[in-house]
């Protein structure tokens, strides 16, 4: 193998020629600390960055075994190393050249905690102290590492530097040979990082997820901590408003539940019950920031970003109006029947559906993916009046008796509503401030009050049974049949002129596959765009694999979710990545539901 005099060498004799002669370097280098591999040279100052890997033997990096003991600890562990690369990469890196020249970069990270390929704890095998460079720690007597301690792989991006198309070899020889030592030295080995901090990021991760675990004991769906921390910066900034400027949550008594975390001990807030939870309030006192904490808590977050210990249900799915997708033959006829030109709604498709037939496609879409798949798991469904279609949500007694039921396709949410948690065990956190007549239907209300949660369940039933609001239900005895589809093979396509594949993500709502912009906008838990790369590399995996004309789309979504939870997101893709996160399989099936060339056929056993 070469080491870091050979590269030193290299880099050197390349300074000046063409930047292609960078490809060259490629292959691996052994460093004194670590293995440095090459996995792809970019082409041009101005193309995607080059790949790097490093690896570090365990005596090197010398983290504890018990800080990856089990497997949510490591992926709150490679999570923790993620934000230390980027950290000390934006530190010591400089600019250097032109286009993406003098670039050393991991991926971006947000408040989420992810399972990522930019980090992994491996088995990377210790090196004598001759191998090794004559390390000093080894020197020292530092004994090598166990069988049962791990090494560390981390991937990041270089932007090899140039001055216009021509290779600046001094330049690189400082970025490779210098500046990626002593990101490793600060940002990987144990002894040069702040181990209580480090302890801390791992047990809050533990601790996030433990609650999680314990929704379904105390019939649950979500739970929000005391004195968490909802609203956002902004928009476009999800870090937390600073306690100064913020009202920490507080739990009314009568909802109030204790849980348990492994390594903080006892935590008490507001338990969202397994039923029908009406969230209601004035404007601008806090409806919607509290479902998006809701909707973000199926995630567990970094510490101090106040909704640490907000988690929900994992298969808790926003549901909304979504005006102009297409839909591709979903059976929406529980919510949607009787359409002019005698239109089928039990195999409904379209290019451009409605607000009310695209919220009645997502919802059966989510019910389709989750209770028909193996581990038939109910979802959550989580609304907001604000971004519903107002005739899918209501039809009240003045306009039935304006528009009889048999000229109105639509059977409306507020009829169904419990039909779904009867028939399918589905529970619905609504946030409601126009209409009363749900009141009807819900089992738990609560008002938000200057960001604070008051219970006025039995207020509200009284104000139910004295208005009565004298509409007729209409949603009939059940909720009616949950149909699979079958993906037809040939209408996924990755393919792109003369390349096999072509997959390509913009930002957090959009995916190229293959000749064809994938709209994900209305999917508003995703929250990365490495979950959308990751997304668009499953769909090829999919279709490859699994999607024959035979298998299911909750049959497609088992044998893929399966491949990951064994072998993990590195199965996806060809060749490394770092730049990969993981998805829950509501969000894979979104993304094939919205592919505008989708067919299906009905499953012939449903």
């Amino acid at each position: 193998m070469n080491n870091k005099q050979y590269m030193h060498q290299k880099l050197l004799d390349l300074d000046n020629r063409g930047y292609k002669a960078y490809k060259d370097i490629s292959g691996e280098y052994e460093f004194p600390d670590f293995t440095l591999i090459i996995d792809y040279v970019q082409g041009d100052p101005f193309a995607s960055p080059s790949k790097f890997r490093v690896q570090i033997p365990p005596a090197i990096a010398n983290f504890p075994p018990q800080l990856y003991k089990n497997p949510i600890r490591e992926v709150a562990l490679r999570d923790y190393l993620t934000r230390q690369f980027d950290r000390a990469a934006y530190e010591i890196s400089s600019r250097r050249g032109t286009g993406k020249s003098g670039m050393i970069a991991i991926t971006r990270v947000g408040q989420e905690v992810l399972a990522r390929t930019s980090a992994y704890l491996v088995e990377v095998a210790n090196r004598t102290p001759k191998t090794i460079g004559g390390n000093p720690a080894l020197q020292r007597g530092k004994p090598i590492a166990a069988a049962s301690e791990k090494g560390i792989e981390i991937r990041f991006f270089v932007g090899l530097p140039a001055r216009g198309r021509n290779i600046l070899g001094r330049q690189a020889v400082a970025m490779l040979c210098e500046d990626i030592p002593a990101i490793v030295d600060r940002a990987l080995k144990y002894e040069n990082l702040d181990e209580a901090a480090c302890q801390r990021h791992v047990e809050t991760v533990e601790d996030t997820e433990s609650l999680r675990q314990q929704l379904g004991d105390h019939s649950l769906v979500a739970f929000i901590a005391n004195d968490a921390i909802l609203p956002r910066q902004s928009g476009v900034n999800d870090r937390p408003l600073s306690r100064e400027n913020a009202i920490a949550f507080q739990s009314p008594g009568s909802l109030e539940v204790e849980l348990n975390r492994p390594n903080a001990g006892p935590i008490r807030g507001l338990g969202i019950p397994r039923v029908i939870t009406l969230f209601v309030g004035g404007g601008y006192h806090g409806k919607s920031t509290l479902l998006k904490a809701i909707e973000r808590g199926v995630y567990n977050h970094i510490p101090d970003d106040g909704r640490e210990f907000v988690v929900t249900d994992a298969a808790a799915v926003k549901v909304r109006a979504e005006d102009g997708r297409s839909v591709a033959g979903v059976d929406i006829s529980p919510f949607i029947n009787q359409l002019p030109q005698g239109r089928s709604t039990t195999d409904f498709s379209t290019e451009n559906a409605s607000g009310s037939t695209s919220q009645a496609a997502n919802i059966m879409e989510a019910l389709e993916a989750l209770i028909l798949g193996e581990k038939r798991t109910p979802p959550v469904l989580l609304v907001d009046e604000d971004t519903a279609a107002t005739n899918f949500m209501i039809r009240d007694r003045r306009m039935q008796a304006l528009i009889a039921k048999e000229q109105e396709p639509i059977t409306p949410f507020i009829d169904k509503v419990k039909q779904l948690y009867d028939d399918y065990g589905v529970s619905t956190i609504l946030v409601m401030g126009g209409s009363g007549d749900y009141f009807d239907v819900a089992d738990t209300v609560i008002a938000m009050d200057n960001f604070q949660p008051v219970e006025l369940t039995e207020k509200a039933k009284a104000i139910a049974a004295e208005y009565t609001t004298g509409r007729t239900s209409e949603g009939g005895q059940k909720f009616g049949k949950i149909k699979p589809r079958v993906p037809l093979p040939e209408s996924l396509d990755p393919s792109r002129g003369k390349r096999d594949v072509r997959v390509k993500v913009r930002d957090v709502d959009e995916v190229s596959f293959g000749s064809e912009d994938v709209d994900l906008s209305a999917v508003e838990q995703l929250v990365s765009k490495d979950q959308l790369k990751a997304i668009a590399e499953a769909m090829v995996y999919a279709k490859n694999r699994y999607i024959d004309g035979v298998k299911t789309l909750p049959e497609i979504l088992d044998q893929v979710m399966a491949d990951l939870d064994e072998k993990g997101l590195d199965i996806i893709s060809p060749f490394p990545q770092g730049d990969l996160a993981m998805f829950r399989r509501f969000e894979l099936a979104a993304a094939i539901n919205r592919l505008r060339s989708l067919e299906v056929k009905s499953d012939e056993l449903s």
